[in-house]
């Protein structure tokens, strides 16, 4: 067991009880997991009844944002500041072993407790949603027209104080039980990434141009690749 786990207790709620070598708690760890993705799954429970919710979110320092329509009533309930959680996992390769049992994958993925509360100054609110834009693609926000005080009125904007977190992880190559290592199947990793496509123009788009920030992002994508 590591010190970071030995120093949680038993009953922490974000204490990783399965493959601890895995676990992270640091926040330099839960942040770029949740920075490197956009699409993260909130849990809460109404009158005894759970939901999840697939989101749209970006982080902003110690809080995690997120917005929907005005009219949801989950997204009132999640206002409320009941108990909410929030995971998001990436995907970074399938890991093939020799024995069925064995195969998996490798992983990045952060879970975070706390409660939100909503965002109601009308200026906190279009900051919020230009993080938001920024967090998709940065420097888009200043591409773009803003939220005005109709679309404001119109949407939620909510952010979840990260209470607790904790990262897991996994990474390198398959864990072959000694015995089944003489055996002729492959083992091996297949690397899994996220890739973008060339950018399709809307039909009645007057400048053709990409703006820099699509340009910017298409230039990080070829030197992943």
């Amino acid at each position: 067991m590591d010190a970071e786990t030995a120093t949680l207790p038993r009953d922490a709620r974000h204490r990783v009880e399965r493959s601890k070598a895995r676990a992270r708690y640091d926040r330099d760890s839960v942040h770029a997991i949740l920075d490197a993705g956009m699409i993260a799954h909130v849990a809460f429970c109404v009158a005894g009844q759970p939901f999840v919710i697939p989101m749209l979110y970006a982080r902003d320092g110690e809080t995690i944002v997120l917005h929907g329509s005005i009219a949801s009533r989950l997204m009132g309930e999640l206002a409320d500041g009941v108990p909410a959680c929030l995971g998001v996992t990436h995907v970074d390769g399938l890991v093939l072993a020799r024995s069925h049992f064995d195969h998996s994958m490798n992983y990045r993925s952060v879970v975070v407790f706390g409660r939100a509360r909503a965002v109601v100054d009308e200026a906190e609110k279009a900051l919020a949603l230009s993080r938001f834009v920024d967090a998709m693609i940065p420097g888009r926000a200043a591409e773009s027209r803003a939220a005005d005080r109709t679309e404001l009125a119109a949407t939620h904007v909510l952010r979840l104080a990260i209470e607790d977190a904790s990262a897991k992880v996994r990474s390198g190559g398959a864990k072959d039980n000694p015995a089944d290592l003489a055996l002729p199947h492959w083992a091996g990793v297949v690397p899994m990434r996220t890739r973008y496509a060339a950018p399709q123009p809307e039909p009645e788009l007057v400048d053709a141009a990409l703006p820099a920030s699509v340009r910017q992002l298409l230039a990080a994508n070829e030197a992943s690749a």
